[in-house]
């Protein structure tokens, strides 16, 4: 079982990989951005797999409010930023099917 301390450390280390993320995304470097989201869900594996169930009062459980209140964001952001490509990817996706829908039809010119 983890201390108070090291979830809030836990909770640190995905906000600032969220950061990074928001920042990979901002680059358009989706493989950064694949890589950074990895490492963000082995710290909630370990934070499903070690986190106390009693809840935080006081500092602790403000401080760990701030830090859900930057993902979120951060979350946000990323989502911003990465909606635009998947739209462009998916219609680069369905006029290729399109294509192939076309020459298998037709055959090719």
């Amino acid at each position: 079982m983890m201390t108070i301390q090291e979830v809030l450390s836990v909770y640190a280390a995905m906000a600032e990989l969220t950061e990074q993320m928001v920042q990979a995304a901002s680059r358009s470097d989706w493989d950064a951005l694949v890589q950074l989201e990895q490492r963000c869900a082995a710290h909630v594996q370990v934070l499903r797999a070690q986190e106390p169930q009693q809840p935080m009062t006081g500092a602790e459980r403000e401080r760990k409010i701030e830090l859900i209140r930057q993902m979120l964001n951060a979350d946000r952001q990323i989502r911003d930023l990465t909606m635009p490509w998947m739209a462009q990817l998916s219609k680069l996706i369905n006029s290729t099917g399109t294509e192939r829908r076309v020459v298998t039809a037709y055959g090719s010119v």
